[in-house]
């Protein structure tokens, strides 16, 4: 269902692809360089660099000379608050791991929500060149090396043929995890941070679970999968934007099935 304006959507798309390419032009000409990484959490590892912060204040400087009216909620810098309906939830560098190591699988995830609800997402990729977004709830497009392609998951995938991706994050104990054997005989395809989501979205995998998402992580996530005709939701069936632990699949048969396998370890 489309929540605002064709003429809406066409603005704020046109701005989040323009933006894609500015991210990528702002990482290789200021932070493809050495940067210094801290650790948020006193009990465990949650990394944080200067390029994560650096990324954020850009995109919001970027929101605010557009939109200044609306509100921004970003991982490293908070919450904006206006009185608009829009307000944008950013995920600076989504993989920060990633990042850490040199994986190129670390993007820019930015989602704009009209009442709280995701209706414009960007999934960039510096490293690799492409991004991924919608341009209303129906089209989703992927841009690499300067070509758009639309993008439609693969909804002929049924649970026996299914390429599934997964990751728990260390939030799913090992007893749990014994809970769901049909699901760890299946993790065959690595599990790349938002790359993972933006390849169902694309087709190329079926089924992708993750544990533990913030808003940040997800939001940007949902419009994109949806409008490419994809299914996600929390492993309770709730609805994604509640974020949590995640899942998406390419078609609703596939998606109820996997919800009942999930059922074990979704209380």
């Amino acid at each position: 269902m489309q929540i605002v304006k064709s003429l809406d959507y066409k603005l704020y798309s046109k701005f989040i692809e323009n933006l894609a390419y500015k991210l990528t032009r702002f990482y290789y000409s200021k932070l493809n360089k050495p940067f210094k990484v801290s650790n948020k959490l006193r009990n465990g590892y949650d990394p944080v660099t200067t390029a994560d912060r650096a990324f954020e204040r850009f995109i919001r400087n970027e929101i605010k000379k557009k939109f200044p009216n609306h509100q921004i909620i970003g991982e490293e810098f908070g919450t904006r608050k206006t009185k608009s309906d829009y307000s944008w939830i950013i995920d600076p560098i989504d993989g920060t791991r990633s990042f850490v190591i040199g994986n190129p699988t670390w993007s820019n995830l930015i989602s704009l929500n009209y009442k709280g609800t995701p209706i414009i997402g960007l999934a960039n990729f510096p490293i690799l060149r492409k991004f991924y977004f919608n341009t209303s709830s129906n089209s989703s497009y992927v841009s690499e090396d300067g070509k758009k392609k639309r993008i439609l998951v693969n909804q002929k995938a049924t649970y026996s043929n299914m390429k599934l991706s997964a990751a728990f994050h260390g939030s799913l104990s090992l007893n749990k995890q014994k809970k769901i054997p049909q699901i760890l005989k299946r993790m065959q395809f690595p599990c790349s941070d938002a790359l993972s989501y933006s390849h169902l979205a694309e087709g190329k995998l079926d089924v992708v679970i993750q544990c533990g998402n913030k808003i940040w992580d997800i939001h940007a996530l949902i419009p994109i999968i949806e409008a490419a005709k994809g299914v996600v939701s929390t492993w309770k069936n709730d609805n994604a934007k509640k974020a949590g632990n995640i899942i998406c699949s390419a078609n609703n048969s596939l998606h109820k099935k996997m919800l009942k396998i999930l059922k074990p370890v979704s209380s």
